[in-house]
């Protein structure tokens, strides 16, 4: 599940370096379908019936599996870009959020900011406690746990992390709060999606008429971070990031482990 990985790892670099005010998600769509197609991958996202895109661009209350267009994107805006390759017959998933800053109004600039980084920081909790857990349901707890002790903001339940491997939506879920489950025992062979989404104000959601684009109930803006793990004998290591993580996981003291 490497090379899968990096070519989904590589769809975010380059949306990474492209987002900006007066770009359109579908121009960001391009941008990631070639940067998978240019490592000898294919978009996965578009082997999901009905659906014709190499990403989910979710924007401001927007939640998730929001379909790109062709609405240029403002300052203010806040951006949750998801994409995923498949190479081989496995599959890699991630996402992350981008701010675009507004000059005009720096304090939503500030908030949305962040909103990003406890998303993000939450997710690398749920992957740092993933290198010791015993259950998946652990993970759960690392990330609501940091979100609670460092902000208001809503933790999602309707939308969860999952397992991933011969297809891109495989057991087991990967939940983002504490379940009376324990989940599966961490073990080699192990691979899942750790994806926290959380919002600014409540959790409750809704599907917009398109049948695709989920968004929030209250109106309120939401952000996304999302990386493909594997466990292996060795360690952990974060398939659809270019280091395995070791940047994210390295102030909270866990290292990961290339896989053999």
């Amino acid at each position: 599940m490497v090379e899968p990985g990096l070519a989904t790892c590589a769809a975010l670099q380059a949306m990474r370096a492209a987002v900006r005010p007066g770009i359109s998600t579908l121009e960001l769509d391009s941008i990631a379908e070639d940067a998978i197609r240019s490592r000898g991958g294919e978009p996965n996202f578009m082997l999901e019936p009905g659906y014709r895109h190499t990403i989910c661009a979710n924007v401001n209350q927007h939640v998730v599996h929001a379909i790109p267009t062709a609405r240029p994107l403002e300052p203010g805006d806040i951006v949750a870009l998801d994409a995923g390759a498949v190479i081989g017959g496995w599959h890699g998933d991630a996402a992350f959020s981008a701010v675009l800053p507004d000059p005009a109004r720096p304090e939503h600039t500030a908030a949305m900011q962040k909103l990003s980084d406890v998303t993000e920081q939450a997710m690398w909790r749920g992957i740092a406690r993933l290198a010791s857990a015993s259950h998946l349901g652990e993970v759960g707890e690392a990330v609501s746990g940091y979100v609670r002790a460092n902000s208001d903001f809503g933790v999602l339940e309707d939308y969860i992390g999952h397992g991933i491997g011969r297809s891109m939506h495989e057991d087991p879920p990967v939940f983002n709060v504490p379940v009376r489950r324990r989940g599966p025992e961490v073990k080699p062979g192990l691979v899942v999606a750790i994806e926290p989404i959380i919002s600014a104000g409540g959790i409750d959601s809704y599907v917009e008429d398109d049948d695709w684009t989920v968004t929030m109930a209250d109106g309120s803006m939401s952000a996304q971070w999302e990386h493909s793990v594997a466990v292996h004998r060795d360690g952990i290591w974060v398939l659809t990031a270019e280091d395995g993580g070791a940047a994210g996981l390295a102030p909270l003291g866990v290292t990961p482990v290339p896989i053999p």
